[in-house]
């Protein structure tokens, strides 16, 4: 077994394995001329398109692990939302009312993202570390479809959640059957891991999201526990949501930069914690990113940790700073360390 898919089984391993959020992508001056010749959806949805930009980070750096390039949005369009990115997704038109609502269709997985599946087979074919799948939380999802596109703090889903609830559900509810056929045929074609994004959810006290978004997440990590893989989450700005995640029947949560992880353990019982450097840290000279790196690594000390950042990675990053994080995770013995708590009682 690898050593991300043992450290994400909770295994408290001698090393803590890397990847990185975003890996696949912009940062990279070979995705860059890709990009120059294909629009966004283009290559999403051309697998082989798609498994060259997945491989193209395992080319450059030692990772334990690879993330399928694709959208969160990949399975909306065959529900019969319009969707176009300028940068980031614009829908032709907000979903908002029950008529809206009904009128979105929950293909089967066949339909969904048929190109999806035949890039994974395409990336297992090559890549020498385990491949994490993934897809949107109905939640996160849900902000997308009902602001209509980004926003700095999505007020107008905030609102609908309370003068609509009922149709909120409806809504909820046809995206968690959605995200399950989804996420079943990325694991069918051959995924190891499927990490769930969650990335509005920390906009959200925790009693929204108690009602709107953790039975929808369960139901899809018990939808996929049959699977035997481990299965990750993350929510972003989401420490006062942790007394809710806790609870989630998945194996890895992913922190962000926020909090150490230090402080997070406690709070997520028998998880293994994923994270959370700074993604700015790799902006700035090579002492201070040691330092940094370092320090994310003996807050991950005390229990199973993946090393990643807090969230994606910018897209001016230096890959040759990716390089020197890389091989500042893999030569950090976590045998050799005291643990955050000990340090504490020193």
């Amino acid at each position: 077994m690898s050593l991300f898919l043992e450290a994400a089984r909770g295994q408290d391993t001698a090393r803590a394995p890397i990847w990185i959020m975003r890996q696949a992508g912009r940062y990279l001056s070979e995705y860059r001329a890709l990009r120059a010749r294909y629009s966004f959806w283009e290559m999403c949805r051309t697998p082989e398109l798609a498994a060259e930009v997945t491989l193209q980070p395992l080319r450059r750096f030692d990772l334990d692990a690879a993330i399928l390039f694709q959208d969160i949005m990949t399975p909306l369009p065959p529900m019969g939302v319009e969707i176009d990115f300028s940068p980031g997704p614009v829908l032709k038109e907000p979903v908002r009312s029950a008529q809206q609502v009904r009128a979105l269709r929950v293909p089967e997985g066949g339909e969904i993202a048929p190109f999806v599946a035949e890039a994974i087979r395409l990336i297992r074919a090559e890549s020498p570390v385990p491949l994490i799948g993934f897809g949107g939380a109905p939640l996160t999802l849900a902000t997308y479809l009902v602001q209509g596109s980004g926003s700095k703090d999505y007020d107008e889903f905030r609102q609908f959640l309370r003068y609509a609830p009922e149709t909120a559900h409806a809504l909820l509810d046809k995206l968690t059957d959605l995200s399950v056929r989804y996420l079943k045929v990325q694991l069918q074609a051959g995924a190891q891991a499927v990490q769930l994004f969650d990335s509005w959810a920390g906009l959200h006290d925790a009693r929204v999201y108690r009602e709107f978004a953790k039975p929808y997440n369960t139901r899809i990590f018990e939808a996929l526990a049959a699977f035997g893989v481990p299965r990750l989450y993350i929510a972003v700005g989401a420490l006062h949501l942790y007394g809710e995640i806790k609870d989630l029947p998945c194996e890895v949560v992913s922190v962000d930069w926020r909090v150490p992880l230090s402080h997070v353990r406690p709070l997520l019982p028998g998880k293994t914690l994923q994270g959370n450097l700074d993604p700015a840290v790799l902006l700035a000279p090579e002492g201070v990113l040691r330092a940094e790196a370092e320090r994310v690594l003996r807050e991950g000390l005390g229990g199973p940790h993946i090393f990643n950042l807090g969230h994606g990675i910018m897209r001016q990053t230096d890959p040759e700073r990716l390089a020197q994080l890389v091989a500042v995770v893999r030569e950090f013995d976590r045998r050799a360390h005291t643990t955050p708590e000990e340090l504490s009682h020193a």
